[in-house]
């Protein structure tokens, strides 16, 4: 077998074996076969696409990469969560609490932020004490004792996604949907879950621009967890304002807190408990879905979810005494409409760049993140406002400069119509 001539078959659009998509990613782990002959090969999938029987080849190729988590240990019906990445989304830090307090098993590896989201590890690290370095006994042992877990993933697992992440990002083949769906679906399976809900953003803050593709790539994903005899759920979520109101890891934190109180954003108490009944249906908590939907409504508002919480984070060497002085900045800007109107949209690549640039988020893996500053919207979608009203609060520690506030600027579009209320659900798939 020669990769020069796999190439050429992909290039023509012809369907490869299981013994070939293994010969590449085999040998590209092991250095035997060289970058340029894979960025080919990338090129030619990006061009010519995969069936869905390739990209469950290739999902499970780059999983048997490296290691494996095996839960087996742990007893009972394992859920996991995973978002494609969002301005505000703070959604782990509430359902995972939820959904175990509902006496489900949540064992979840999660990534860091790069960019304009962020990510689940850093809001964590961003509590004083806080540790998502867990062994796998220890990781293994605290979800059978309290039902969650969260951990950062080990640099052992599904390594072939590493190096073909690395190719597609200076190759221009990011956007191909099977690679992207291999890619989020080869680390999902080796975190070893029975259940993956799969939080799929589109929408101008998000990596899926489309329907037609955020479609896709769910559909293509739950095929993938079909071929691995796993439970797969997408949910199709809007991205066109951030989630919630809090952009920034301890902002974010503290709003996680507040909705695990009952008094959340409508939008992200929405979302969360949508994904938390298909978590708790599949886990067989409740014997149907609307059972599951009322048992977390009533756990989000009855203290169970908060409390719940609250264990998970002192199991993990976090504290947090009091929200009254969890937020510690140098100074709050207030960011205020210049026109009177009902507000048609909020930019969240906008707003995420724009916390970013406040030292809330990385442009690179080896920048140091600031846990204190970000954004709190005021406002969202479909109010209206007048001249002079608080649209925004800017949260810094260093001077706010002109380039912040042009996206804050750029980010709110405000018109003399009424504007209705996007959805945050538009498609459930499974």
């Amino acid at each position: 077998m020669r990769m020069v001539d796999i190439i050429e078959r992909k290039r023509e659009g012809h369907i490869l074996t299981e013994q070939e998509i293994e010969f590449v990613i085999s040998g590209y782990v092991s250095g035997n076969i060289p970058d340029y002959q894979v960025s080919a090969w990338l090129m030619a999938i990006y061009f010519q696409g995969m069936t869905d029987q390739e990209a469950s080849f290739l999902t499970k190729s780059m999983l048997f990469s490296g290691d494996t988590i095996d839960l087996s240990k742990i007893i009972g019906i394992k859920v996991d969560k995973h978002s494609t990445g969002g301005v505000g989304d703070k959604t782990t830090l509430i359902l995972g609490p939820l959904v175990a307090s509902c006496g489900a098993k949540v064992a979840k590896l999660s990534g860091r932020g790069l960019g304009h989201t962020g990510g689940t590890l850093d809001k964590l690290e961003s509590i004083d004490g806080c540790t998502i370095n867990l062994s796998e006994d220890r990781f293994i042992e605290q979800v059978n004792q309290i039902g969650i877990a969260v951990a950062g993933q080990t640099g052992e697992i599904v390594p072939a996604d590493k190096l073909l992440y690395a190719l597609r990002d200076v190759t221009g083949t990011v956007p191909s949907i099977p690679l992207i769906a291999s890619s989020i679906m080869s680390k999902k399976l080796a975190s070893g879950a029975d259940v993956i809900c799969l939080d799929v953003k589109i929408g101008e803050g998000a990596f899926m621009k489309t329907l037609e593709d955020a479609r896709e790539l769910s559909r293509i994903m739950v095929s993938i967890g079909e071929a691995f005899n796993k439970k797969v759920i997408a949910f199709i979520t809007g991205m066109d304002q951030p989630l919630g109101h809090a952009v920034g890891n301890r902002l974010e934190v503290k709003e996680a807190i507040e909705a695990l109180s009952g008094n959340g954003p409508k939008d992200l108490e929405t979302l969360c408990v949508e994904i938390a009944s298909y978590m708790i249906f599949y886990a067989k908590k409740a014997p149907s879905l609307e059972d599951a939907k009322e048992l977390a409504i009533r756990q989000l508002h009855n203290g169970e979810a908060l409390a719940k919480f609250n264990e998970f984070i002192h199991a993990q060497g976090g504290q947090i005494d009091s929200l009254k002085d969890f937020i510690k900045v140098k100074k709050i800007i207030e960011y205020k409409a210049t026109k009177t109107g009902y507000i048609k949209e909020i930019k969240a690549l906008n707003i995420g760049l724009a916390s970013m640039k406040l030292g809330g988020g990385r442009e690179t893996k080896e920048d140091i993140i600031d846990p204190m500053v970000g954004i709190v919207l005021e406002k969202k979608v479909g109010e209206h406002v007048k001249t002079g009203d608080v649209l925004a609060k800017v949260y810094a520690n260093s001077p706010v400069s002109k380039e912040i506030i042009l996206s804050l600027d750029e980010a709110f579009d405000i018109v003399e119509f009424e504007v209705k209320v996007p959805a945050i659900i538009l498609e459930i798939i499974s």
